[in-house]
């Protein structure tokens, strides 16, 4: 049933396998790509009838990973993979860039390439089989096409240079992680970021790179001349004719119109011409206007290019190393945490930074897994900054792709989490766009980043070279602008600080560029960045000592792991009470690092001091700063040290028994504690106050109201008979209650006579010390026996008296 053709390759010691015939057989071609456990699925088709209306070519490139490669249910409502992420469009983005420009000049056919992760490991990166199955795909489909291309991944670890890295490698320890893609004899395309490496070592790396992917290109060769299908017959249309009258009707005045350094002046008089030509060809002569309009570009393209290489005269009046006039300026937002405007000739970005915490990280969900991303960069490119009317809404492509390569280029300059615990957002406003917006974006997020506080490794520039080529002639361009990167045969950035490339991208619209013009063009851009460097310290050199005053502040404790679940809480219940009396955010991590962000220091104290309340256990004898919370009839529950809660007993106060408590405290109060007892157990606290009441005042004054009360027959020295004076001094309570109970009394008496006489009298000893006890608390706490007497009931009474007797 199935026709399966498969290709191994021995690449580096692994195992590279071209599959097709079994799976989606009825596209233009499907080449199955395998290595490791990693499975990517591309596929070509190609219409073979030209829409009309078109003349560009209609390349469409979508890469998409599928969360079931790793075994994984998407995250989300709707469990299930939706628009394109970032990093699908990137690499959508990375396998367009080598295969756009071998496609047949003048073919205007729509072709489509879908490549799909199947199957992920992440020792073998799918973006780069996916690069490979696509050139094989459309090496075999018989879609025009000039011949395949071939990536790797080149890291650099150790000081030597790594085939393919794995992620972890990349991630972790390699200095550079760099893309070449190309063909057998050229580099088409450059992706990399690096840690400040040397324009040589780079260099070393590309070329490096594109030996290694050689025998991939082989294979693929050898595996279309196995199942490759029958060419496309495309035929291509002659406008040698249409070229002759555009040329005659508008060089001399095209010629006038590059003669203006202005961009919109400039584009004014070529508007003019372009009308004058369509209305005097389509008009009048009834020539294909699509065909009209290709021929007046091609002439643009050969004025341009030919003054560059005969005349070394540019567009705006510059040679081939000037650089256009640079502003930059800092502090241009005033509530803003940092911000910087940079500008050079008529390419101009508003860079803003904002600074957050943990909470405003990022959070991202691939097959790698999720992460939090504390930096992020956001780059916008509006219509009105190239003077057009155009569509608002979600970032393009482009947008994605520009704002990537400045996040490159910075990440390696950023602090470590740990020196600097913010969340880091740039956004990248492009309000004039004549060329090298990308490149403004890196110089003007670095600028805005040093004047938020951020401390910057180094300060980084970025510049944008470019490439006119004719034969052997060529010349590369510094600062390109707009229409020098339109007509020109390359856009190459470098971005880096003056002790390295943190950055490079590379991408060519002809058939390859060699080791020899990469290196004139590293060199030239090296230059070009040291001179930016130069203008940017102008405005800012260093990043500042100091955040911003509308930045949050960040303080960082450490608790232990056992008391986390402490600080928050049930339910969070804790931790939001301590943000809403602190008005700060509050991050835990799961080491037990917590992170408060707060915008001023009050805020931040409060939170401190409540945490550590929460977590820091008191020892007998600290003296801490209380407040009253609640008043009971025993005593005071006292606020301390943040959350923490102790009793202070009202025996701490005053010595009288039945005082009120709010006679010595209210609620509110400020006091100053000192811990007398601990339960480890409990977490019970008692308190007493750090300068406790002197209560000999209090006995004295307690003595005398005795006397006053009680008479002098009550004092101490005529003690000695105790008993007989208990019996005198109860004598009334005791008639009288005898009396008021003398049928009961008298019958109970009678029956027990014999034992009450004798038994008393043994007793006497005993009862009178336990009476003669209880007697004596009473005098000392300042109660008179007639105070008992109101405060004890008929039924206490009756059991003390059966208990006695």
């Amino acid at each position: 049933m199935f026709k399966l053709h498969k290709k191994i390759i021995d690449w580096n010691g692994k195992t590279l396998e071209l599959e097709t015939g079994k799976i989606a057989r009825q596209a233009d071609a499907a080449v199955v790509v395998k290595m490791g456990g990693t499975v990517v699925l591309c596929t070509v088709v190609g219409n073979k009838k030209q829409k009309e209306g078109i003349d560009f070519f209609p390349l469409t490139v979508n890469y998409q990973e599928k969360f079931y490669a790793i075994g994984k249910i998407p995250g989300g409502f709707n469990k299930r993979e939706s628009k394109p992420s970032e990093h699908e469009t990137l690499v959508s983005r990375l396998i367009d860039r080598p295969i756009r420009p071998l496609f047949p000049q003048g073919f205007y056919n729509e072709v489509q390439i879908v490549c799909t992760v199947l199957s992920y490991d992440t020792d073998y990166e799918a973006d780069i089989l996916s690069i490979i199955g696509a050139s094989a795909a459309l090496t075999i489909s018989g879609i025009p096409f000039t011949e395949p291309v071939a990536a790797a991944r080149v890291g650099y670890i150790d000081g030597k240079f790594v085939l393919n890295p794995t992620y972890e490698e990349t991630k972790t320890i390699s200095d550079l992680d760099l893309i070449v893609s190309g063909t057998e004899s050229s580099v088409l395309m450059v992706e990399s970021a690096a840690k400040e490496l040397s324009e040589e070592l780079m260099l070393e790396a590309v070329m490096f790179g594109h030996k290694q992917f050689q025998p991939i290109i082989q294979a693929i060769k050898e595996f279309a001349a196995e199942v490759g299908k029958p060419a496309w017959e495309v035929s291509l249309v002659d406008n040698s004719e249409i070229d002759t009258k555009v040329k005659k009707l508008a060089e001399k005045e095209l010629k006038a119109a590059y003669a203006e350094t202005q961009k919109q002046a400039r584009n004014e008089k070529i508007y003019t011409t372009e009308d004058k030509v369509i209305a005097e060809l389509v008009t009048n002569q009834g020539l294909d206007e699509l065909k009209v309009k290709g021929a007046f570009k091609n002439l643009q393209k050969d004025l341009v290019r030919s003054n560059i290489l005969d005349n070394n005269q540019r567009i705006d009046g510059r040679n081939s190393k000037e650089i256009r006039n640079i502003v930059g300026e800092v502090d241009f937002l005033p509530k803003t945490h940092g911000s910087a405007l940079f500008t050079r000739g008529e390419t101009q970005a508003i860079c803003v930074t904002t600074l957050g915490t943990e909470s405003s990280e990022q959070m991202v969900e691939n097959l790698h897994g999720l992460r939090h991303d504390r930096f992020m960069l956001h780059y916008n490119f509006p219509p009105f900054s190239v003077g057009e009317v155009g569509r608002m809404g979600a970032p393009g492509r482009r947008e994605i792709g520009h704002g990537k390569l400045a996040f490159r280029a910075l990440s390696a300059m950023l602090p470590s989490k740990e020196e600097f615990p913010y969340a880091i957002r740039v956004v990248s406003e492009i309000t004039e766009s004549n060329g090298s917006s990308s490149m403004a974006t890196v110089c003007g997020s670095s600028m805005s980043m040093m004047a938020a506080g951020v401390p910057l490794k180094s300060s980084v520039a970025g510049i944008a070279m470019g490439l006119i080529k004719e034969g052997e002639k060529f010349s590369v361009l510094s600062d390109i602008m707009g229409d020098e990167d339109y007509l020109g045969d390359m856009d190459f950035k470098v971005a880096g600080t003056a002790k390295g490339i943190t950055a490079l991208q590379m991408d060519i619209k002809i058939n390859g560029i060699n080791e020899e013009i990469m290196k004139i063009a590293l060199s030239q851009a090296s230059e070009g960045r040291f001179h930016i460097l130069g203008k940017m310290a102008d405005a800012i050199s260093t990043s500042r000592t100091e955040l911003n005053e509308n930045a949050p502040r960040i303080t960082s404790i450490k608790i232990e792991k056992d008391k986390i679940r402490e600080v928050i809480g049930s339910g969070g219940k804790v931790i939001r009470d301590i943000c809403e009396k602190s008005g700060a955010e509050i991050n835990i991590a799961d080491d037990g690092t917590v992170k408060i962000a707060s915008n001023n220091d009050a805020g931040t104290q409060i939170a401190l001091n409540m945490i550590k309340g929460i977590t820091t256990n008191p020892e007998i004898g600290d003296i801490y700063d209380g407040v009253v919370i609640k008043l009971v009839d025993f005593g005071a529950i006292i606020s301390f040290f943040g959350v923490r809660e102790g009793l202070l007993h009202i025996s701490e106060l005053t010595n009288e028994r039945g005082s009120n408590i709010s006679n010595f405290l209210s609620l509110g109060q400020a006091v100053k504690v000192k811990v007398i007892s601990l339960d480890h157990r409990t977490g019970k606290v008692k308190l007493t106050l750090k300068d406790k009441p002197n209560f000999s005042d209090d006995k004295k004054s307690s003595s005398q109201e005795s006397e006053d009360s009680t008479g002098s027959e009550d004092k101490r020295e005529p003690r000695e008979p105790r008993g007989e004076d208990r019996r005198e001094s109860r004598e009334p309570r005791g008639d009288d209650k005898r009396e008021s109970r003398e049928p009961r009394g008298e019958d109970r008496r009678e029956s027990r006579e014999p034992r009450g006489d004798d038994k008393r009298e043994s007793r006497e000893p005993r009862g009178e010390s336990k009476d003669r006890d209880a007697n004596f608390s009473r005098r000392k706490s300042g109660n008179g026996h007639k105070a008992d007497q109101e405060r004890t009931s008929t039924t206490e009474i009756a059991k003390k008296k059966k208990r006695f007797f």
